[in-house]
């Protein structure tokens, strides 16, 4: 609120100080850092749903799935999506109001087109392992290219934000009166008969050209990229136990908002337990069987198995562990809503005291601490004792 809304309202000037001071305890605002109260009972809530095996939204061979916090209560940080698009369909153009969006491709191709707000437009296509990325509001479709159907992850950085609530442009451009649409693009009224009364979705139509078509206004590339190769690129980090390809805003400048993962476990594998002191999780099971555990404080602990398709969450700051628990490997898809990346690892913190200080706090000999790993184990392998190194 404006200082004038305030002094309208019969506030003054003090009144308005008070109400845009910092927080502090007793104040009401102070309550926004208190934790949910579904995270604040005696039992940690589900952090799972089975996304592939709900209902979602199909119009022909193409379908969306979602999994926000009308799914999930626990999720309300970030939003997520499975999407496939048959060949010669497209989820038409729209934009999003309250979140930005990143991808990543699973199957078949997919082509782009953004526009931003300064005008640049960028056209793209995507092949399996490639991420996308558009800032909200940035106008953008996603088209489906060649014979065979494609399958992407959708992850917002938004719990709240629907995938079935954006605007879209056959929904606006149908319930816009002819005559200013005429005025608006200096076309006669008779040019938008036949127009779509209501929301397209997933439009269709013949399959797209091989080539990339240009923009009525000509090329004029954005100054950032949207798309990243992740996969085409080596791991960021490489165990016996697994790999984890990783990228933030420090190697893909316009994700300023997610981070994303790809984290391969072999059997027996285990992403060991850390937490992220700057970002919810979002995990979603490309191929596999995975144990989840989430710690939350004052002996609250609980354990899910996830299977392919299913998605876990984990909240800011919550411990947590990931493991494979099948007879091959998996794969995890894992997005934080955060630009930059950090993490702490318990085999991280303990190496970083010195064992007196453990000696003390677990009423433990010193030297069994001097067994414990001297480093960050990050991956641990199926039955490896890490040992002091």
């Amino acid at each position: 609120m404006q200082r004038r809304d305030f002094l309208a309202a019969g506030m003054g000037a003090a009144a308005f100080a008070a109400a845009n001071r910092p927080a502090q305890a007793g104040d009401p605002s102070f309550m926004n850092n208190v934790p949910d109260p579904l995270l604040a009972g005696d039992e940690l809530p589900t952090f799972k749903f089975a996304l592939e095996k709900s209902e979602g939204k199909v119009i022909g061979g193409s379908s969306g799935k979602e999994a926000t916090v009308k799914q999930l209560p626990i999720s309300k940080g970030i939003a997520g999506v499975s999407m496939r698009l048959e060949p010669g369909a497209m989820r038409e153009l729209h934009w999003h109001a309250t979140a930005a969006e990143w991808a990543f491709v699973l199957e078949g191709r997919v082509r782009t087109t953004v526009i931003d707000p300064a005008g640049g437009a960028e056209t793209d296509d995507f092949d399996p392992g490639d991420v996308w990325y558009f800032p909200r509001g940035h106008g953008h479709m996603l088209e489906c290219l060649g014979d065979d159907p494609c399958h992407f992850i959708l992850i917002f950085d938004n719990g709240y934000f629907s995938e079935f609530g954006t605007f879209s442009i056959s929904d606006w451009i149908g319930h816009t009166p002819k005559a200013l649409l005429a005025k608006n693009f200096g076309l006669p009224e008779s040019a938008f008969d036949g127009f779509p009364k209501d929301e397209v979705y997933f439009a269709r139509g013949a399959r797209p050209p091989a080539a990339m078509a240009k923009p009525l206004q000509g090329w004029k590339p954005p100054a950032l990229s949207h798309r990243y190769e992740l996969l085409k690129r080596p791991p960021h980090r490489t165990f016996k136990g697994g790999r984890e390809w990783r990228v933030d805003s420090t190697a893909f400048p316009i994700s300023k908002t997610v981070t994303g993962v790809v984290l391969d476990l072999e059997p027996g594998g285990l992403r060991e337990l850390h937490w992220h002191p700057t970002a919810d999780e979002w995990q979603y099971v490309v191929d596999g069987d995975i144990s989840v555990t989430l710690f939350g404080s004052h002996g609250r602990y609980r354990i899910e198995t996830l299977a392919k398709g299913d998605v876990g969450y984990i909240p800011q700051g919550y411990g947590h562990s990931i493991e494979n628990v099948g007879s091959k490997p998996c794969r995890v898809l894992i997005g934080f809503n955060t630009g930059v990346y950090e993490t702490i690892d318990l085999s991280q913190w303990i190496a970083g005291n010195p064992a007196d200080v453990l000696a003390t706090n677990f009423g433990k000999p010193a030297e069994l601490f001097e067994k414990f790993p001297h480093r960050d184990v990050f991956i641990a392998p199926s039955g490896e004792t890490a040992g002091g190194e």
